[in-house]
């Protein structure tokens, strides 16, 4: 775990799978999920695949109005041995402007990079343009590439 902030605000700690339900919460509150795409399937498999790479910002004292601590921002990181993703980065918009974004990919590349991880790429879906300034910020370049995707059967 690690703390954040001069007040430790917040920590950052692995998932465990009683946040599910608050992840959720969180994800669907920050527009990150969609119809197709199961988040709880996704949490669970990337629990399995690398728990240590599926991190959480826990509020240390909870929020202005006065609401108990909980799960602030969460990351999602993977990596295949050429580069790594980051996924479903995500802060509650109470809780936006104070770091936490930025110590979740701080953390998660730590992490990439304990593991080898020569690279991290992320995507950012288009109409979420308010973001990219936020990961140029922390060095992250646009790239010239297209993305293409295929739901395997049975998926």
């Amino acid at each position: 775990m690690s703390e954040q902030g001069s007040e430790a605000r917040h920590v950052i700690r692995p998932y465990r799978p009683a946040d599910e339900s608050a992840v959720v919460a969180l994800w669907e509150t920050c527009g990150l999920t969609r119809p197709w795409n199961d988040p709880r399937a996704d949490l669970s498999r990337a629990h399995e695949r690398d728990p240590d790479l599926l991190l959480v910002a826990v509020s240390a004292h909870g929020g202005e109005n006065g609401s108990k601590p909980g799960i602030v921002g969460t990351v999602m990181a993977g990596y295949d041995g050429h580069r790594a993703w980051i996924y479903y980065l995500a802060t509650a918009p109470t809780h936006r402007g104070r770091g936490i974004a930025r110590a979740l990919i701080a953390e998660a590349e730590r992490r990439l990079q304990r593991l080898g991880s020569p690279k991290v790429q992320l995507m950012v879906r288009a109409e979420n343009t308010g973001v990219a300034g936020l990961y140029e910020k922390l060095g992250y370049v646009r790239s010239d590439v297209i993305v293409l995707q295929r739901v395997l059967p049975g998926a």
